[in-house]
């Protein structure tokens, strides 16, 4: 299993975990935190917008153009932002800290 330590708007800290292979967007989901992904993991919207921690950014492959341009339109996005639906959980990344910041929107209530 991949430990990914997650930070919510309200400060919450969750560690979840998910098989290698999973996407981050489906682990965080599972466990309540506030990631709309509007377009399922299509890269067509920007709400599962999230920040990875300065210390933990190298570690993930980098962006693709696609993403970069999605990243444009998060609300609130730093130099580590992130598309969650583009997180792919492998052994490199286990222990990977990453916060829903605070300009997050979930529409399905939550």
């Amino acid at each position: 299993m991949i430990r990914v330590r997650l930070i919510g708007p309200e400060g919450r800290v969750s560690e979840v975990t998910g098989e290698e292979g999973d996407s981050l967007l489906r682990v965080a989901q599972a466990n309540g935190q506030p990631l709309e992904g509007t377009c399922e993991g299509q890269m067509a919207c920007s709400t599962c917008h999230v920040i990875v921690a300065a210390e933990d950014f190298d570690r993930l492959p980098r962006a693709s153009e696609e993403e970069e341009d999605m990243l444009d339109l998060a609300a609130g996005a730093t130099r580590t932002s992130r598309l969650a639906c583009q997180i792919e959980l492998t052994p490199a990344i286990d222990g990977l800290s990453v916060r829903v910041p605070a300009e997050a929107r979930d529409m399905r209530g939550r």
